[in-house]
């Protein structure tokens, strides 16, 4: 897999259904282990929850898993999880916390409110697609820099680094397929002055 999508960070939301409050928690994670210690995490701060439902779906092993917590089988979990798989994204564990407001929601309700829920707690964390890059590196001189700031720019270049010292060296993250294109584009309009030199490659977010 080249490219995937998922959250860019932890983040969370609520709403309250017939006095029945849904937070839905969200975090980015690569291991069972993180989404575990996620939801034991969550399962502490609201010990004192009605629910704790949770759902996360791994590009590790293709692993998907969800919990209904005590809710009636088939209206959390899977609702929550069902979100996640529809909304394509991975890496990703959602929780989603009920304090219970004394109204039954019913089946229908259940599985609207939990598919609600995971669907805000997405929303929150901001979904972002993530691809195979090239990581990077070239110096230019400063005459130069304004130039290859707005070639990065225009494609789509993520800068981690940028040293201002005898000359200015730019380390940046780029899609993979775009770094010949790149090359070529700087070699052209500098007059075969600057190169680019790969230095490895990682996932990161493109945009």
């Amino acid at each position: 897999m080249t490219e995937y999508k998922t959250v860019e960070n932890a983040a969370d939301d609520f709403f309250v259904e017939k006095k029945s409050k849904f937070i839905g928690y969200v975090k980015p994670v690569k291991t069972q282990d993180e989404a575990i210690s996620f939801i034991n995490e969550i399962k502490a701060k609201h010990w004192d929850a009605t629910h704790n439902v949770y759902a996360y779906v791994l590009r590790e092993n293709n692993t998907q898993r969800y919990s209904d917590d005590g809710e009636p089988s088939g209206t959390a979990g899977v609702p929550v999880l069902d979100v996640i798989l529809k909304s394509g994204v991975s890496d990703v564990c959602v929780v989603a916390t009920r304090y219970f407001g004394g109204t039954l929601l019913g089946a229908g309700g259940l599985v609207r409110a939990y598919s609600h829920t995971s669907k805000i707690a997405l929303e929150a964390g901001n979904i972002i697609t993530m691809a195979e890059c090239s990581v990077i590196e070239t110096a230019v001189e400063y005459s130069f820099y304004d130039r290859i700031s707005q070639l990065l720019a225009d494609f789509g270049a993520n800068i981690t680094n940028t040293d201002f010292a005898d000359n200015v060296k730019i380390t940046f993250t780029l899609k993979a397929d775009k770094s010949a294109d790149l090359a070529a584009k700087l070699i052209d309009i500098s007059g075969g002055k600057y190169t680019l030199n790969v230095v490895g490659t990682i996932f990161d977010k493109v945009k």
